[in-house]
């Protein structure tokens, strides 16, 4: 099935930066998209999940474990062998209940035969790839909870119904959503690495590049898609290349300066908006290429990283994106 190709998405740039970051370093803890229907925010998310290159996994194991994670996970991984497989895009549908996200046990089996068997969840679908959810700030907070939870740990824990079960669950979590329909607590937002704002474009040009694509998309799917596969390619070496590197690069002293004096000056809650500034600084280092992590990758994902952790200034009405602008003037020129 022909695929809108990742490299022909127009505008959106911060998006598609942070989507690329989180495919460098899947640790910074998934990105959060905040904006108007309609503007390629899950099309650019399965763009990128289709555009990387398959992974290894264990023929008959039902979470795609790699030869390491067996290692870890003997009981439940399979005993075929390794095969090629495409990385895992899951959507999960607002409406899904807790069993089917984290497992249950399979009724069939144990009405059929009399046993107890583990049927893998949502979370197992998705290790090692991205798992997407739509409208996120809708979906029920113990649900949130939970897939945050097991985002950070990489592993999913099922203690029920007779069952004990623990299997790997790495993914990158997407979430997104339209701030008009309901706001997400402050304290799960906190717990994405990244948020970012789209906004429908207002350059007429653009909009006319949008339209234009989209109906040569249509026409002859197959033909665009192999049309932008030489761009879609060069993104790909540049993912490839920049895990390569992420390794070899640490921030020095002056960048965790900067970055400790730019979550003061705006006021981040807690310390995960240093952490994660740190890291995503490095990622954007290795995604370019550079040398060393500098001033520039730090103010150019600081809104990303950032915008989420504010608190709220009942003195200040300005947004959170324009509040962290004018500090970065303040404190770097």
């Amino acid at each position: 099935m022909a695929r809108f190709p990742f490299s022909a998405i127009v505008g959106q740039d911060e998006m598609k930066q942070a989507l690329l970051i989180a495919a460098v370093d899947p640790s910074i803890g998934g990105v959060m998209v905040f904006g108007d229907r309609g503007t390629g925010k899950s099309t650019a998310a399965r763009a990128l999940a289709r555009l990387l290159p398959p992974i290894t996994a264990i023929e008959d194991c039902p979470y795609g474990c790699s030869k390491e994670d067996k290692a870890r996970y003997p009981d439940v991984c399979g005993t075929g062998p390794l095969r090629k497989r495409a990385v895992p895009f899951v959507d999960m549908p607002l409406g899904a209940t807790e069993d089917r996200v984290i497992g249950s046990l399979d009724l069939e089996r144990a009405l059929r035969a009399g046993e107890k068997a583990f049927e893998p969840g949502l979370l197992a679908k998705a290790h090692r790839g991205f798992l997407y959810i739509d409208e996120i700030n809708l979906l029920e907070d113990h649900l949130v909870d939970l897939l945050l939870d097991v985002a950070a740990s990489g592993e999913n824990v099922v203690e029920r119904e007779g069952l004990s079960v623990r299997h790997p669950a790495r993914f990158v979590l997407i979430g997104s959503g339209n701030p008009e329909e309901g706001e997400l607590r402050p304290q799960l937002l906190d717990r994405f690495g990244l948020s970012v704002e789209v906004r429908t474009p207002t350059e007429i040009e653009t909009r006319i590049e949008i339209m234009r694509l989209v109906a040569a998309q249509e026409r002859d799917p197959e033909g665009f898609e192999a049309e932008w596969a030489d761009e879609d390619e060069k993104i790909l070496k540049q993912i490839a290349r920049g895990k390569k590197r992420l390794t070899k690069l640490e921030p020095g002293e002056d960048v965790l300066t900067d970055a400790a004096h730019l979550c003061l000056a705006v006021g981040a809650d807690g310390l995960r908006g240093e952490l994660t500034l740190m890291r995503a600084a490095r990622a954007l280092a290795a995604l370019k290429g550079a040398k060393a992590v500098r001033r520039e990758h730090l103010i150019a994902i600081a809104p990303s990283a950032l915008r989420h952790r504010l608190r709220r200034d009942v003195l200040d009405e300005t947004g959170s994106t324009a509040r962290i602008t004018r500090a970065i003037e303040e404190l770097f020129g």
